[in-house]
C-alpha cells in the first residue's frame, strides 16, 4: 500500500480513479485480500467512532468541584462550626441537587455522539479476494472496494470508480438538493444515495471521514457558562465586602480583648455575604420559565440556555429545514410558445411517480394535485430516472389517446427534441436567469405517440422554498437587536436568493473566501464574519468555526439545525435550537428542542429569556444591598457604640426571612428588554453601594432614635429586636425597589411575591409582639415606629436613587 495511503479524504479529491487505486494498493478486479484487511484493520482500526469516556463515579464527583460548589461546601462548614444543623441539611441537599442535575445534562449531551455511532453500524456489500460479499460496515478498510446502490447508506468516504449515482448530502452539509456525482466524484460517509448504483473505493474510515469529523466536533465542543461566570464575580464582590468589614470588628474587638465574643457574629455576617441561594435563584427562575416554554411547545434541555437566551446577540440559522420548508417546491415555470405554464406543470407532474417519493417527482406532482390539474388523465407506464438516460418517462393515456411525457436536465431534454429549434435562444437564457437565482432547472417534453417526435414543452424552477414565518422571524429578532446569519452547504447563487426572500438584506459570502481570509488576514476574516448576513458552500466544521469565531469576538450565539451536520455547532453555541423535525443526533446536541413545527417558538426562547434575566437581576441587586446594609450597620453600630446589635441567631433567622421572599421573585411580573442583556456587574455594584449607603445611614438614624427616644438603650434584649425590625422590614421594601428599573409602581409584583412579603410582616409582628426564644417582646409602637419610617425612607427615597442611578448605568 502506498504511504499516503492514510492522508485523508482531501488527499483524494483531485487525483484520477487510476492514482488513487495505486496509492492505495487495491487491485480493482478483486479488491483487497484477507491478509491485507487484517493488516489495514490493525493500522486503521474499525470503521466507527471509538468515545473516551471518563468512570461515571468521577464525572459526578467533579460536580463538586467549582465556584458553586465551594460556595455550598463553606456555608456547610461554617454551619456545622456554629452548630446550625438544620442549615448543615438543607445545603447539603442543594448541593447534592445541584450535581445531580448538571451530571444528568451531561450525559444527556453525550447521548448526542451515541447517535452517531449507530449510524455507522450498518452492512455493506465488499470485493475481496476476487468475491463480493456482505460485511459490517465497521470492518471496513482503506483500499475496500464497496458498491453502493439506491438508499445505501454511504458508510465511509469513498472514490466513484464505476458508475454514476444521485446522492442526498444534507445529512452533512444541508444542501436540499440531491446532486449528481459521476465517476471519480467522491462519497461522503452519512450521505445516502437516491439513485443510481456504482462501484466506490474506500479512502476514509472512522474519524477519518467528514462524518467522523462531525463526531470529533460534538464531542470537543462546549459552549462558556456564563451563569457561572457571573455567580462566580458575585461571590468574590460580596466576600471581598463583607471581608473588609469583619477584617475591621475583628481589629476592633481584639484591641478592646473581645476578639472570641464577636467570633460567631463575625462568621455569622461571613454567611450573609455568600449568596447561598443564587445557584438556586437561578435553578428555580430557569425551572419556572422552562415550564412557560414547555407549555408554548419548547423544551429546554439545559437550564442556563434561558439566561444565555436573554444575551443572545447572534442567531446562527440553518437554511434547510429551519428558515425553508426542506420540501423542493416549483418558483417558476417557463413555457415555450404553444404551451402554456399549466402544461409544463402537468406534463411534469404526469412523469413522475409518487410512489418513489422522490422530492423532485413529489415537486411536480403536489403542484399538479393543487391546482386540480390530473383529472381525466392515467398513467399507464412508468420508467424511473436512471444515471444513463438522466430523465424520468410515462406513457399517459388522456381523452385524446396515449402520449408519451418526460423530465429530466434541460441539455438532455434538448437534445431529445432535435437542435436548431427556434426557441433554443429564449430557453438558454431563461435557464441562465433561473440558475442565476439559485435555482434547479428541469426541462419537461412531450411526444403524440411512443417513438414520436418530442416537443419542449418548457422549463420549471425548483427550490427548496422559505418557510412561510421565516421573514417575521428575521425581522422580530431584528428588532430584539439580534442579528440574524444563515449558514448553509447550498451554493451562493441559491443561498443569496433564499436570503433575499427572507429579508436578510446584507452580503452572504462563500466559505472558500472565508477561510481564505483566515489563513491571509484573520482581521479581515473576523469583519466579514462580523459584517455578513449569511455563508455557502459550508461543511459541518465549517459552521462549528464559525459559531466559534463570532464567541470570540464577545457575542453570545445561538444557533439552529435539524441534521447531523448541525451538531457540532449546537452543541457549541450557547443557545443550540434544534427544530421540530430535527434527528436524534441535533436535539442530543442542542440545549433547546422546539417541538411543534413554526419559527415563533424562538422568539419565546429569547422573550423568556429575558423575562429570567430581569428577575435574577433584581435577586442580584437586592442581595447585594442587603449584603451592604446588612454587614456596614451591625459593623458601625458596633464601633461607635461598643454593642452587638444584633445576635448570631437573630442573624440566622433574618437571612432565613429575606432569603424566603427573595426566592419567589422568580415568580415576579417583569418586562424582557428590548436588546440583549448583559450581566454588567459593574453597573450593579454603583447602583447597590449606593443604595445600600443610603440604607445604612437610615437605619443607623432609626436605631439611634430607637435608643435615645425609645429607651432602648439600657435594654439590649429589647434593642435586638428592634434592630432586627430594623433590618427585615427595610429589607422587605428593598426588595420592592429592586424589582423595577424605573419607579417602583410602574409594574404589579406577582402574587406569590405579594403573598410573601406579607407572610415575612407578619412573622415580623408575631416576634415583636409575641416573641419567640431568643427575642424579647417590644411594644406595637416601635414596630409601627419601624414600618413607618422604612415606608417614607427605605421606599421612596431609595427607589429615587435607584431610578437615577439605573437610568445612568443602563442597567
Amino acid at each position: 500500500m502506498g504511504e499516503n495511503a492514510d492522508a485523508g479524504t482531501e488527499r483524494f479529491e483531485g487525483i484520477s480513479v487510476a492514482e488513487a487505486l495505486r496509492q492505495l494498493g487495491t487491485d480493482q478486479s478483486c479488491g483487497l485480500s484477507a491478509a491485507e484487511v487484517r493488516q489495514r484493520a490493525a493500522r486503521f482500526g474499525y470503521n466507527e467512532i471509538e468515545e473516551k469516556k471518563q468512570k461515571a463515579s468521577l464525572r459526578f464527583l467533579k460536580k463538586f468541584w467549582g465556584i458553586t460548589p465551594w460556595m455550598l461546601e463553606l456555608i456547610i462548614m461554617l454551619s456545622w462550626y456554629l452548630e446550625k444543623y438544620l442549615n448543615v441539611y438543607i445545603v447539603t441537599a442543594l448541593l447534592v441537587f445541584n450535581a445531580v442535575l448538571g451530571f444528568a445534562q451531561e450525559e444527556k449531551a453525550s447521548a448526542a455522539v451515541e447517535s452517531l455511532r449507530k449510524k455507522l453500524q450498518i452492512s455493506s456489500r465488499v470485493l475481496r479476494d476476487g468475491k463480493w460479499q456482505v460485511v459490517q460496515a465497521r470492518d471496513l478498510v482503506p483500499g475496500d472496494i464497496v458498491r453502493m446502490r439506491s438508499g445505501d447508506f454511504v458508510p465511509a468516504d469513498a472514490k466513484i470508480i464505476g458508475g454514476n449515482v444521485e446522492v442526498d448530502k444534507s445529512a452533512l452539509t444541508g444542501e436540499s438538493l440531491p446532486v449528481e456525482v459521476l465517476e471519480g466524484g467522491m462519497l461522503y460517509s452519512g450521505s445516502v444515495i437516491r439513485k443510481g448504483e456504482s462501484s466506490c473505493l474506500v479512502v476514509s474510515t472512522g474519524l477519518g471521514t467528514y462524518f467522523g469529523k462531525t463526531v470529533r466536533l460534538v464531542q470537543i465542543a462546549k459552549p462558556k457558562m456564563h451563569s457561572e461566570e457571573f455567580t462566580s464575580r458575585i461571590v468574590k464582590v460580596l466576600l471581598a465586602m463583607a471581608g473588609v468589614l469583619i477584617g475591621a470588628l475583628v481589629v476592633f474587638s481584639t484591641l478592646r480583648g473581645g476578639f472570641v465574643s464577636v467570633l460567631p457574629l463575625s462568621i455569622t455576617l461571613l454567611v450573609s455575604a455568600i449568596p447561598v441561594a443564587l445557584p438556586v435563584m437561578f435553578s428555580i427562575t430557569m425551572a419556572l420559565g422552562s415550564l412557560e416554554l414547555a407549555r408554548k411547545g419548547v423544551l429546554v434541555t439545559r437550564l442556563s440556555a434561558s439566561d444565555d437566551a436573554a444575551r443572545m446577540s447572534v442567531l446562527c440559522v440553518d437554511k434547510t429545514g429551519t428558515l425553508t420548508t426542506n420540501k423542493i417546491s416549483i418558483a417558476d415555470v417557463y413555457a415555450v410558445e404553444g404551451f402554456s405554464s399549466n402544461d409544463v406543470i402537468r406534463y411534469g407532474a404526469m412523469s413522475s411517480n409518487d410512489a418513489n417519493q422522490d422530492p423532485l417527482d413529489m415537486a411536480f406532482i403536489s403542484a399538479a394535485r393543487d391546482a386540480g390539474m390530473l383529472a381525466g388523465y392515467n398513467q399507464r407506464s412508468f420508467t424511473p430516472f436512471n444515471p444513463s438516460t438522466r430523465r424520468t418517462e410515462a406513457l399517459v393515456e388522456g381523452s385524446g389517446g396515449p402520449f408519451v411525457v418526460t423530465k429530466g436536465q434541460v441539455p438532455v431534454i434538448a437534445s431529445l427534441c432535435g437542435p436548431g429549434c427556434a426557441w433554443e435562444e429564449q430557453v438558454r437564457a431563461k435557464v441562465l436567469d433561473m440558475s442565476g437565482r439559485g435555482y434547479r432547472t428541469i426541462a419537461v417534453a412531450r411526444a403524440d405517440s411512443a417513438g414520436g417526435c418530442m416537443r419542449l414543452v418548457g422549463i420549471a424552477a425548483l427550490y427548496d422554498k422559505p418557510r412561510d414565518d421565516a421573514r417575521d422571524l428575521v425581522s422580530s429578532l431584528k428588532e430584539l437587536g439580534i442579528s440574524t446569519k444563515m449558514l448553509t452547504g447550498d451554493s451562493l447563487p441559491i443561498a443569496t436568493e433564499i436570503a433575499r426572500q427572507v429579508g436578510l438584506s446584507g452580503s452572504i459570502a462563500d466559505m472558500a473566501s472565508l477561510n481564505c481570509l483566515v489563513k491571509s488576514d484573520p482581521a479581515g476574516a473576523a469583519e466579514m464574519m462580523r459584517k455578513s448576513d449569511g455563508f455557502a458552500e459550508i461543511y459541518p466544521e465549517d459552521k462549528y468555526r464559525i459559531v466559534k469565531g463570532l464567541q470570540s469576538q464577545g457575542n453570545v450565539v445561538g444557533m439552529t439545525g435539524d441534521g447531523i451536520n448541525d451538531a457540532p455547532s449546537l452543541k457549541q453555541a450557547e443557545v443550540g435550537i434544534a427544530v421540530s423535525n430535527a434527528t436524534d443526533v441535533a436535539k442530543g446536541a442542542a440545549s433547546v428542542v422546539m417541538t411543534e413545527d413554526g419559527l415563533g417558538s424562538i422568539l419565546e426562547v429569547v422573550k423568556s429569556g429575558r423575562v429570567i434575566y430581569q428577575r435574577v437581576m433584581t435577586w442580584t441587586l437586592n442581595k447585594i444591598i442587603k449584603t451592604f446594609q446588612i454587614v456596614v450597620f451591625v459593623v458601625a453600630a458596633f464601633l461607635l457604640t461598643g454593642i452587638e446589635i444584633v445576635g448570631t441567631f437573630d442573624m440566622v433567622l433574618l437571612i432565613f426571612l429575606i432569603d424566603f421572599v427573595t426566592l419567589s421573585i422568580s415568580t415576579d411580573n417583569v418586562r424582557g428588554s428590548r436588546c440583549p442583556n448583559s450581566w454588567n456587574v459593574g453597573g450593579m455594584m454603583k447602583v447597590a453601594t449606593t443604595v445600600g449607603v443610603a440604607a445604612v445611614i437610615e437605619s443607623l438614624a432609626l436605631l439611634f432614635v430607637g435608643m435615645d427616644y425609645l429607651g432602648l438603650s439600657h435594654d439590649l434584649a429589647r434593642l435586638h429586636t428592634f434592630s432586627f425590625d430594623i433590618l427585615l422590614i427595610s429589607g422587605i421594601f428593598t426588595i420592592l425597589v429592586a424589582r423595577e428599573r424605573g419607579p417602583f409602581w410602574r409594574s404589579r409584583p406577582s402574587r406569590a411575591l405579594l403573598v410573601a412579603i406579607l407572610g415575612d410582616l407578619a412573622a415580623c409582628v408575631v416576634i415583636s409582639l409575641v416573641g419567640m426564644p431568643g427575642f424579647h417582646t417590644i411594644p406595637a409602637w416601635d414596630v409601627l415606629a419601624v414600618l413607618g419610617y422604612c415606608s417614607v425612607f427605605s421606599l421612596p427615597v431609595n427607589d429615587f436613587i435607584k431610578t437615577r442611578l439605573t437610568r445612568r448605568t443602563r442597567l
